[in-house]
């Protein structure tokens, strides 16, 4: 009951914010409610979801929406696409040592994740682990397309793995299947942890430009 309360008056305090504030995006409403009240930011969140949903409230920027919580972020839509990376090379890898080439028709699937893994992941994480999506142009000295993400992606990991097979060349490991799956499923988790983390970054910090 105590919690229903909290939540019934949160709710409130939203609705009069935007009815007296009239914020232009959810960080300027997040920011407005935090002054008024000690509730969680995922409470916050939530809560404003929830009310844009119903069309309770209507804001003019919602997609400027940028989660404060690292746990809730990693939650979000803005981190589908780690989650998604993970997954695709945790089933190559699985893939690839459990379903042998004349598995039909399993071995399909393996050799189109095959290709994504060798072809996509260690470029795509790289680049975006250089160039955060959501980085300002002061932080970089670009921002890019998708288009340009799309090809550099492939042209960088065509490139990252000449290179990774160079350098297992001269270990005492050498180049097979198993060094170069490995190092490429190694490569891609690092970088691909390195630039989920600096997209929050720089996501809370264009946040707290916005506001200001």
């Amino acid at each position: 009951m105590e919690s229903n309360s909290k939540i019934d008056e949160l709710t409130q305090t939203i609705l009069c914010i935007v009815a007296e504030k009239n914020p232009q995006n959810v960080q300027e409403l997040a920011a407005f409610v935090q002054k008024r009240g000690l509730w969680s930011d995922k409470d916050v969140i939530a809560t404003i979801t929830k009310l844009q949903a119903e069309s309770r409230i209507r804001l003019n920027n919602p997609s400027l929406f940028v989660p404060f919580d690292f746990s809730f972020y990693m939650s979000s839509n803005k981190a589908f696409w780690y989650w998604a990376t993970i997954a695709i090379s945790l089933f190559t890898v699985m893939f690839a040592f459990l379903i042998g080439e004349n598995f039909y028709p399993w071995s399909y699937i393996r050799n189109v994740l095959g290709l994504i893994f060798v072809l996509w992941m260690p470029g795509y994480t790289f680049m975006k682990a250089l160039f955060p999506v959501n980085a300002p142009k002061t932080e970089t000295s670009t921002n890019l397309s998708r288009i340009d993400r799309i090809a550099l992606s492939i042209i960088m990991s065509m490139a990252l793995v000449a290179l990774i097979g160079l350098v297992l060349n001269f270990t005492p490991w050498g180049i097979n299947m198993i060094t170069i799956i490995l190092s490429l499923l190694a490569f891609s988790l690092v970088f691909s942890n390195v630039a989920v983390v600096r997209e929050y970054r720089f996501t809370q910090k264009m946040q707290g430009q916005n506001i200001l």
